[in-house]
């Protein structure tokens, strides 16, 4: 097999709201999988959305803010855990059309938030890639990953695995990932401005792989729905909104400008070049994907194979969950 259809479903998340969010990312995978695509690949954080406030927002990152302590308060609340039965649908799909579906999700690890890029694979469990490093203003939001959490999927048509947002500038990262032989590498980005386009085409060069450079479109009017969304079933549900819910909104209404993520998708061969470019909106991005050019492009480059030195260098990775606490019988 080596002829595959990929599609990158770069589209606007419900911020906040987990379930609204999962029912746009199913009906998007349904679609994209109807016409074809047998990888299907959506943004960094899709489900959630990205926490644009930290990066946006005058004072987010003031101690103790109000604003920021009701959102992550929301965040820790709707975000999803291991072995969540909202997802069953998402896994249902992959089981029912054979495709692969790769989604970016807030998840929740005991009392804490990671970046989780899931991937859902036909027949077998979820595949977990928690973001190693959260870059600058993130650490106020998510925990760091670890090793256990390095790997890839193999298909009967090759290797897949996935990085986040600036992990593509972690050299021993990229190593890592190249050793594993990805055929296909999904690159999850909030969105894909000129730099991320070019961390992504850089590592379809050196990783002799398809990259997919899956970005959001989100608008300051997005967090303020999903905002508001979250308020209204908690009502709805018996309860009262979130403490401090004002402060929220307030945070929110204070983001100067109106499109923060615009989009930019693209998909790269192994020679660099753009197969596929999205634009700024909402589109389901497809292309066809000949993987004979990866084997013919590893005539010339291996960084992992014959042009690597395993004289001079030498990576260890250390595979094992690290949860910092270890109890003993």
């Amino acid at each position: 097999m080596t002829k595959l259809s990929v599609a990158i479903c770069q589209a606007a998340p419900i911020p906040l709201d987990f379930a609204a969010g999962i029912d746009k990312a199913l009906r998007l995978a349904r679609e994209a999988i109807d016409g074809g695509a047998r990888v299907v690949a959506f943004g960094e954080t899709f489900l959630g959305g990205y926490p644009l406030w930290l990066d946006e927002a005058p004072g987010a990152a003031l101690w103790d803010h109000p604003g920021t302590r009701a959102l992550h308060a929301i965040m820790l609340e709707q975000a999803v855990v291991a072995n969540d039965e909202r997802l069953l649908p998402l896994q249902e799909l992959a089981d029912a059309s054979g495709a692969v579906i790769s989604i970016g999700a807030h998840e929740r690890v005991r009392r804490s938030l990671v970046n989780n890029q899931l991937t859902f694979r036909p027949g077998l469990p979820v595949l977990d890639h928690r973001k190693l490093v959260p870059t600058h203003g993130e650490r106020l939001i998510w925990a760091r990953g670890d090793g256990s959490t390095l790997g890839v999927h193999q298909a009967e048509w090759g290797r897949l695995g996935t990085l986040i947002c600036w992990e593509h500038w972690m050299p021993l990262a990229r190593a890592a990932m190249h050793n594993l032989g990805e055929d296909v590498h999904i690159a999850a980005w909030p969105t894909v401005r000129e730099s991320h386009a070019i961390a992504s085409r850089h590592y379809a060069m050196e990783g002799r792989c398809f990259v997919l450079a899956a970005g959001l479109v989100q608008r300051k009017d997005d967090l303020l729905d999903g905002l508001e969304r979250v308020a209204s079933a908690q009502v709805a549900e018996g309860g009262s909104a979130t403490k401090n819910l004002g402060a929220a909104r307030e945070l929110l209404e204070a983001i100067p400008g109106e499109v923060l993520n615009r989009g930019g998708s693209l998909i790269a061969a192994p020679d660099t070049r753009v197969i596929a470019q999205a634009g700024e909106g909402e589109e389901t991005l497809l292309a066809e994907l000949d993987l004979a050019e990866v084997a013919e492009g590893l005539a010339n480059l291996d960084t992992d194979g014959h042009y690597a030195r395993p004289d001079v260098f030498e990576l260890t990775v250390d595979t094992r969950a690290r949860d910092g606490v270890r109890w003993d019988e």
